[in-house]
């Protein structure tokens, strides 16, 4: 029997959401710009809120809250990964992990290489631990992107300590192959420098890729990587804050008990609640649901774009629910996400806060309906024409 595509909520009830996407702009703007998507929670994750609201379960997180054990079962049942619930730990977010992990690995001054375009934080994250961004850019093969990785080993000839990877990469969608991950895993084991990932868009992996977390392509991923992921992305739960940092090796387990705990303190208990119910079997369906809706929408807006933006570069991403887009053609300048925005009511987000790789382009949130798909895509390409029409 098929999965039927998640449905996204009505937009009226949407907007009487208090989050970041719905706060930022007046009503008549129609919102993509940030990482939060339109769906109802699944269930089992709706359900154990509602008993922890009930029971005024509110309090600190406690030293066992069952995080380990809700991802092991997770990542044997997605991808086949058999974790030790020793090699894992939590907090409050991703980048929360990301900096801590680098303060315990890097010193202060050291670089650390990044793969631009990429997630905006990775830049400031990188300075919050006191060392200096590397930039390699991602390599564009005229069909989709890949790790540099001869960028890469001349940064670490240089040098460079640390790899901050985002695998799926942010905002490109992009899945590295596993080939990709072990000669990348190779080079920073050759060089001595360790591999932080972040990995919160895995469970977004179409299903005509395959998906490989760092931490599992080879023995020396093993050994020089740190895995950062959370449901908060997939599963839309970004404000309850948790996080989970893994590990496949003793010596970098023991690097991430040794963090301070304040760490692990962070991280919300309505935030493990909702990660325990997200990870669990029970909210399988849920997600495979949401990934059926997902793919019509990548497709759809492939369509929608070459209707009403011909001039715009698009690739379908294969993880996740963001749409990297090159619209330098229609000379909106380096961010067109304003003018985009003044001129059509649809906020993007700005792609040179990706990199200057990002100038000329904007980053779009399809994790909505499709009607809103089509109103949106449909207003900036009036906006378009109307531009066009301006300058005769």
């Amino acid at each position: 029997m098929s999965i039927q595509p998640l449905e996204a909520l009505p937009l009226e009830t949407l907007r009487r959401r208090s989050s970041t996407k719905w706060r930022s702009f007046p009503h008549d703007v129609i919102p993509m710009f940030v990482a939060e998507t339109d769906f109802a929670l699944a269930e089992p994750i709706s359900r154990s809120l509602r008993e922890a609201v009930e029971i005024g379960d509110t309090g600190y997180t406690p030293p066992q809250p069952g995080i380990d054990d809700a991802f092991v079962g997770f990542a044997r049942r997605r991808w086949g990964w058999d974790v030790d619930p020793a090699g894992i730990r939590w907090t409050g977010d991703v980048m929360m992990g990301v900096v801590e992990l680098l303060r315990a690995t890097v010193q202060p001054g050291d670089r650390v290489v990044v793969n631009p375009p990429v997630y905006p934080p990775f830049f400031d994250t990188v300075g919050e631990a006191g060392a200096i961004v590397e930039e390699v850019p991602l390599h564009d093969t005229g069909s989709g992107w890949e790790l540099d990785l001869a960028g890469i080993e001349r940064a670490l000839v240089g040098g460079a300590r640390a790899v901050l990877l985002c695998n799926p990469h942010n905002p490109t969608g992009t899945v590295h192959t596993a080939d990709s991950l072990r000669a990348l895993a190779a080079l920073a084991h050759r060089y001595g420098a360790v591999v932080i990932s972040d990995e919160i868009h895995g469970p977004l992996a179409s299903d005509d890729v395959a998906f490989s977390p760092f931490l599992t392509v080879s023995p020396e991923a093993a050994a020089v990587g740190y895995t950062v992921t959370s449901a908060s992305k997939a599963y839309n739960l970004a404000g309850l804050k948790c996080a989970v940092i893994v590990t496949a090796v003793e010596a970098n387990a023991e690097v991430v008990r040794s963090l301070p705990w304040e760490v692990e303190w962070r991280t919300g208990l309505f935030g493990a609640i909702t990660t325990i119910a997200a990870f669990s079997a029970e909210s399988d369906a849920w997600l495979d649901a949401l990934l059926v809706r997902l793919d019509l929408n990548r497709r759809l807006l492939a369509d929608l774009l070459a209707e009403h933006l011909p001039l715009a570069r698009y690739r379908l991403p294969q993880a996740g629910f963001l749409a990297w887009i090159d619209v330098s053609a229609y000379g909106w300048g380096d961010d067109p996400a304003d003018p985009i925005r003044e001129g059509s009511r649809v906020a993007l987000h700005h792609g040179p806060f990706f990199g200057t790789e990002g100038n000329g382009h904007v980053r779009l949130n399809f994790g909505c309906g499709p009607d809103v798909l089509r109103e949106a895509v449909a207003r900036v390409g009036q906006f378009a024409r109307t531009a066009a029409l301006s300058r005769g």
